[in-house]
């Protein structure tokens, strides 16, 4: 398994958090639910830091393009992560007990 990690700084955004909260239960969760390969996905923000990115778990590395939805955080907030980040996950627990989380 794979797990990657992306991470945006809002700054120089029109977006915040606010606003890509409201994308994410408007659209974004929907969107991901069935693509192929991903186990896990969460996304995760840093008020503090004004931050906002997405956890994913694969079950594999050969991740399809094609079969992905479209990159609307990135179109939104108008450029890629700052950070993009792949590893090895060598070991996990509890992802069998997470369900659809409800902001």
């Amino acid at each position: 398994m794979k797990v990657s990690i992306s991470w945006w700084d809002l700054t120089d955004s029109d977006q915040t958090i606010d606003s890509l909260r409201e994308y994410l239960h408007s659209e974004a969760v929907a969107a991901w639910q069935a693509v192929p390969g991903l186990r896990f996905k969460c996304w995760i923000a840093d008020p503090a830091g004004n931050r906002w990115g997405a956890v994913m778990l694969w079950d594999h590395d050969d991740i399809v393009p094609a079969l992905l939805p479209p990159h609307r955080a990135q179109e939104l907030i108008g450029y890629p992560p700052q950070q993009r980040v792949r590893f090895d996950v060598e070991a996990s627990i509890g992802l069998a007990m997470l369900g659809a989380v409800d902001g």
